[in-house]
């Protein structure tokens, strides 16, 4: 397959997380729009030590982050929204890409990068989009148009289904978005 590449990071140490299945089943939409991707879902997150550049190196998680933001043409970025911000196991993977400082293109450098925030309350939704959004321009990535904040309370069905088209038609948007995005900036 040679599609863009879609990197998905997000979820929480939660295993079925509402995070991570929204980052899941947007990721599904890009697939379904042509993307390959890859998951680093919260299981994976909560694997990553707390990033210290110090001289013992990378773990071989931190450096399998990296190298596919590397390789990634775009980027899913899924966070509960905790007190008004990010998630700290999501943060500390945001940390971790400091790993491509020296990169050519370091961080999210011209890569597109949807958001998607899960929170139980509008408030905390809006709050960490803005967060996010500025995290993404720090990391000189672009932070797609449209930033997907849903009510995680019964967001999702026991089967693992989104329970409102809105909400999927939301995610969808975010997908769309980064693969537009991403096919572009392959155009130039």
């Amino acid at each position: 397959m040679s599609g863009p590449l879609i990197v998905g990071i997000g979820g929480t140490p939660r295993s079925g997380s509402s995070t991570e299945r929204a980052l899941i089943l947007a990721l599904r939409h890009a697939q379904g729009a042509g993307a390959r991707t890859k998951l680093f879902g919260g299981e994976f997150l909560e694997k990553l030590p707390h990033f210290n550049p110090g001289p013992a190196g990378p773990s071989a998680e931190q450096a399998e982050l990296a190298q596919a933001v590397r390789e990634a043409d775009g980027i899913i970025l899924a966070t509960p929204g905790y007190h008004g911000s990010l998630s700290g196991v999501v943060k500390n993977a945001l940390d971790t890409l400091e790993l491509t400082r020296a990169d050519p293109r370091p961080y999210f450098d011209g890569k597109p990068v949807g958001i998607i925030i899960t929170a139980d309350g509008a408030q905390a939704g809006g709050t960490t989009l803005m967060a996010v959004r500025g995290i993404i321009h720090a990391m000189r990535g672009w932070p797609t148009p449209y930033g997907a904040a849903l009510n995680a309370a019964g967001l999702f069905d026991e089967a693992g289904e989104c329970r409102d088209a809105k909400n999927v038609a939301q995610l969808k948007t975010v997908a769309e978005q980064v693969m537009e995005f991403a096919n572009m900036r392959a155009a130039t």
